[in-house]
């Protein structure tokens, strides 16, 4: 019987590591949440410089309104918008690709070499990162 005990004991051990071990179950998942602070993505959009070299901010070319432009198209309801602008790209890439590399893709009615190039270099990962995850706050 005590052998019986400790196999069974044993077996439950290693079934309650494999569970705890997660793993991908090959189904479908949601998305997950971007890395980023929303608050200081905030913050730094709302800046009229950002980054390294003083670039300008978000707002000194976007509006928040929707169907007002400044210089760019508005960012009212962007989140939104983003995960139509590219087959089979989510909001979120889209969005790190259009604030690493402005000209990749150009809204219809905007021209291409408007938007400063480098904020790619100017501003960190996480700076970045904190962008994208306010401007999926922007449905």
């Amino acid at each position: 019987m005590r052998k019986l005990t400790m196999f069974t004991i044993m077996i439950l051990i290693l079934a309650l590591a494999l569970v705890a071990c997660g793993g991908d179950d090959g189904g479908d998942s949601e998305e997950a949440a971007p890395v980023g602070d929303a608050a200081q993505g905030e913050t730094l959009y709302n800046g009229t410089t950002i980054g390294s070299a003083s670039a300008p901010g978000c707002v000194t070319c976007h509006s928040l309104e929707e169907g007002v432009v400044v210089v760019g198209p508005s960012h009212a309801g962007v989140a939104s918008r983003a995960a139509g602008y590219v087959s089979g790209q989510s909001a979120e890439d889209y969005l790190r690709a259009s604030i690493i590399d402005p000209d990749a893709h150009i809204v219809d009615g905007f021209t291409a070499g408007v938007m400063y190039p480098n904020y790619g270099s100017d501003l960190s990962d996480q700076e970045i990162d904190d962008l994208v995850a306010y401007l999926l706050t922007l449905d």
